[in-house]
């Protein structure tokens, strides 16, 4: 990644874009010496919130450990006792935001050989998308590249899954990036910010997720609460005011209030009454087993610089 004088200046806050990916890659990278076979998943999810906090960033996301055909959203909740299973394939993907200015980033880790092949062919369509990027250019041709590198290596692309636009406490604003060839007459805009995360499977698989049954990172979505002097409406307030439009995961309301106890019925009355939704984790449709590689991109008038 390129020093900040790479950047041009009209760019707002554009340093605190460059702050939040190398953050984010940092703890990538560390990550893929720490998560074994058999260690519980809290204790990554866990490790990977903190370092983005011990290196001066938040978390823009639950940190997600989506194991074999579970392709995303999934985070440990509370008192989690599932653990890294042998042989799998573990795909991490970590968020960091700087006062609200987004960086993305996902690894896949193999303990098995026979799923290498499948990360090769989800980085490699990644660097061919990275290289294709610049303004003006359609998407679909994006999109199709990303499916002829993953074909070519003789896996499959998750057809429902894309890569998405960011914007300041926006993680998906505005325009995808599909990871199929589809019709579309979008376009990449200049001076924007986009992260590219081609999902692959095997040629046997579906090439699809479908939802589980599963909720354990959540949103905010309506600001007011019908009871003004509910307890609901207190925890609404924490919400918004720590997470805004950010997914966050139960667990943080539990180490901030000290015990279910103290906000489960209040988060369920919040569930319940829409003001907080909940994203279901998505399982590859056949159960195939499901690879990631993602990066966050600055597209500039003249280049396209990974921030991550």
């Amino acid at each position: 990644m390129g020093a900040s004088s790479n950047f041009p200046q009209e760019m707002e806050n554009i340093d605190k874009y460059i702050k939040a990916g190398r953050i984010a890659a940092r703890v990538r990278e560390e990550i893929k010496g720490f998560v074994k076979e058999g260690m519980p998943l809290i204790e990554v999810c866990e490790f990977v919130e903190k370092r983005i906090i011990d290196l001066g960033g938040e978390p823009a996301f639950p940190c997600n450990v989506s194991v074999n055909e579970i392709a995303a959203h999934y985070t440990s909740p509370p008192n989690d006792e599932k653990s890294i299973p042998e042989n799998s394939l573990v795909k991490i993907d970590i968020g960091v935001h700087v006062d609200g200015y987004i960086a993305d980033t996902a690894t896949t880790i193999c303990f098995n050989p026979e799923y290498e092949g499948m990360i090769y062919a989800a980085e490699k369509a990644l660097e061919a998308a990275i290289n294709m990027m610049r303004p003006g250019i359609f998407i679909s041709k994006i999109s199709s590249e990303i499916q002829r590198v993953i074909e070519r290596y003789g896996f499959k692309p998750i057809s429902n899954l894309t890569g998405h636009q960011i914007d300041r406490y926006l993680l998906h604003a505005g325009k995808s990036i599909p990871n199929v060839s589809h019709f579309s007459l979008e376009k990449i805009s200049s001076k924007c910010v986009y992260a590219i995360e081609p999902f692959v499977t095997v040629k046997e698989a579906l090439g699809k997720v479908k939802d589980g049954s599963e909720k354990y990172i959540f949103r905010l979505v309506k600001h007011k609460f019908s009871k003004k002097r509910d307890k609901a409406q207190s925890l609404l307030e924490y919400i918004k005011k720590n997470f805004r439009t950010l997914p966050f995961a139960e667990r943080w309301l539990k180490r901030r209030f000290g015990s279910e106890d103290a906000y489960k019925q209040s988060f369920m009355t919040l569930l319940s009454s829409r003001c907080v939704m909940g994203y279901p984790i998505l399982i590859e449709a056949t159960l195939k087993p499901v690879a990631q590689a993602e990066h966050t991109v600055y597209v500039d008038e003249k280049e396209v610089i990974v921030l991550t």
